[in-house]
């Protein structure tokens, strides 16, 4: 065994960006609330990496500290986030603006309702690209009907209105405008959860293409594990602001190694399976004011013993590329 991902002082070059023992806070009311704990993660050159868990798992916050955009009251206190081997931690607010957009992007949840409805959608891409470059507006509008023409929809709908437009084109709208200035890394938060089956299909297939024409690298944020196993390279498991388990899809899927993964691999419908019977996780997750102490998932746990309620275990590497934080594994 080695020690967990990350851990690391130096950053790897095939790495596209890198998170190291990231911390991130929300102050309230009621007190500070550990959104991100202490997570390593990175996202190689040309990879997609799925990211997957239960709604309030963290897995948004990761994603816009990565853009060092955390919602206000939320807030980076804590390790080291690298883009392309450069700290981005350290880089002025105006540098950070001239990144986003040109060099990572992002589809946000409800990106079918990101889209301002008093604009043509043509604007709205145009308008990103002269933000960054300095270009005409005819020369822009142009780009964005040719990006249009990329995703699949017709040039001449430029000059729609999104409430013109189905949901599913909506969307294929907030990956043009997320590919405008060709980044190197694309996230993508949770955008197929507002679709229907077919329209899922079709942005996951665009998504495909897109690698192989662009060599795009993409962050697939999602709490349905089916979907994020049909996309990606590797899956990072997050609960309740930790990385409990990181491997290859197919391994992830075949042979999960921490027990909620094996969970939620469960809780997968099966075709043809048993009528009415439907696999779940009991419990919830927990209060993320009151995260219980040892490993955080042990209340909901049917694996749980002695060590699990008192020692929070740590991420390592058990076998090649395949991380897991649990104590059935730290004691072997």
């Amino acid at each position: 065994m080695v020690n967990a991902i990350g851990t690391s002082q130096q950053c790897n070059p095939r790495h596209i960006v890198e998170a190291k023992d990231l911390k991130v806070i929300y102050k309230t009311g009621l007190g500070s609330i550990e959104a991100v704990s202490g997570v390593s993660l990175y996202i190689d050159s040309g990879e997609f990496l799925g990211l997957v868990g239960e709604s309030g798992s963290g897995k948004s916050t990761l994603a816009y500290s990565f853009l060092r955009k955390v919602p206000y009251p939320g807030k980076i206190v804590g390790g080291k986030i690298f883009l392309r081997c450069r700290d981005i931690m350290s880089f002025s607010e105006e540098r950070m603006r001239r990144i986003r957009w040109k060099e990572i992007s992002i589809i946000p949840q409800a990106a079918m309702n990101a889209l301002n409805p008093v604009y043509r959608v043509g604007d709205q891409i145009a308008e990103v690209i002269m933000e960054h470059e300095g270009i005409g507006k005819r020369e822009a509008l142009s780009r964005a009907e040719d990006l249009l023409d990329l995703v699949g929809i017709e040039r001449q709908r430029s000059r729609s209105y999104p409430h013109e437009l189905s949901g599913g084109q909506r969307q294929r709208v907030m990956i043009s405008m997320a590919l405008a200035l060709n980044p190197s890394l694309i996230i993508a938060d949770e955008p197929t959860t507002a679709l229907d089956a077919i329209a899922q299909v079709h942005i996951l297939n665009l998504f495909k293409e897109l690698r192989s024409k662009r060599g795009l690298s993409l962050l697939f944020i999602s709490h349905d594990i089916s979907t994020v196993l049909e996309l990606t390279d590797r899956i990072a498991v997050m609960y309740a602001g930790r990385i409990l388990e990181v491997g290859p899809a197919n391994k992830i899927f075949s042979d999960p190694l921490h027990p909620y993964t094996k969970a939620l691999i469960r809780a997968i419908p099966q075709i043809g399976g048993e009528r009415g019977k439907l696999c779940y996780i009991p419990g919830s997750p927990p209060n993320p004011i009151d995260i219980p102490s040892g490993c955080v998932f042990h209340p909901r746990c049917t694996e749980a013993f002695e060590p699990c309620d008192k020692e929070e275990p740590e991420l390592i590497e058990v076998e090649k590329d395949r991380f897991v934080a649990c104590h059935l594994f730290s004691r072997k």
